[in-house]
């Protein structure tokens, strides 16, 4: 069985439509991280896509939590406050209804679990080692599958102990990067954004995940930005949203 591992959509129907080009054939089954909307300019035809994929799981983000009213948005900066806001007038009723009973993470699938954050926090940000060290803890099986920091990437404790940190790099544009999973370690994967990536490469980023064989495979695709940013700029969402989009920051 493989699995297709999309996470931080973010209303960027684009980016989730050349993910999906890429992907096809790669996987049988989907699942979903959280942040299907927040910032982007499609938050009801990205939630309407990603129902037709019908995911095995999706656990809530905290700008899914923000944008059907469950949050108050009041924790983020102005300009996420303001795309929430602006998300949760535009949310057609049933798709409010769907956000609104998304679970929280972590769900386990088999062999392994998807949270948002962490799984000591579903809104906790993962960028330090000593950080993934408290949540790989707790963990009772080996693929914890993470979204919420939009890098690519993730963390491994190895059997000894060591942690180590998960670098993915896609030199000169190179589209996939492997990931062979060793026995006896635990790991926090995270597939990174598809619809606002922050780790310096504006490409949509996505995963693919075959427990028979112990392999991730991470993916970077391109995608229109300029059409994403035109429709942000039409709606009205803060300048500093589209521009990002353009540096992968």
């Amino acid at each position: 069985m493989r699995y297709l591992i999309l996470s931080d959509i973010h209303s960027n129907l684009e980016a989730l439509e050349a993910v999906l080009g890429q992907a096809q054939a790669r996987y049988e089954q989907v699942v979903c991280l959280g942040d299907v909307v927040g910032y982007g300019p499609n938050p009801n035809e990205v939630i309407d896509r990603l129902q037709e994929l019908k995911p095995v799981a999706t656990v809530r983000g905290n700008h899914d939590k923000a944008s059907c009213g469950i949050d108050s948005a009041e924790e983020f900066n102005a300009a996420a406050r303001q795309a929430a806001l602006w998300t949760r007038e535009q949310l057609r009723a049933e798709n409010l209804s769907y956000l609104r009973q998304l679970p929280s993470g972590p769900i386990r699938l088999n062999t392994f679990q998807i949270v948002h954050g962490s799984l000591r926090d579903e809104d906790e940000y993962l960028f330090q080692p000593r950080e993934a060290y408290e949540s790989l803890k707790l963990a009772e099986i080996s693929f914890t599958f993470c979204g919420h920091t939009h890098f690519q990437g993730g963390f491994a404790l190895k059997e000894s102990g060591r942690m180590e940190i998960l670098r993915v790099s896609h030199a000169r544009g190179v589209a996939m990067a492997e990931l062979k999973l060793e026995a006896g370690a635990r790991y926090l994967i995270n597939p990174g954004s598809i619809g606002q990536p922050r780790d310096g490469d504006a490409r949509a980023a996505f995963a693919c995940f075959d427990p028979d064989r112990q392999q991730v495979e991470y993916w970077r695709v391109p995608y229109d930005v300029r059409a994403t940013q035109a429709k942000m700029r039409a709606a009205g969402l803060p300048e500093s949203l589209a521009v990002r989009l353009s540096f992968g920051r």
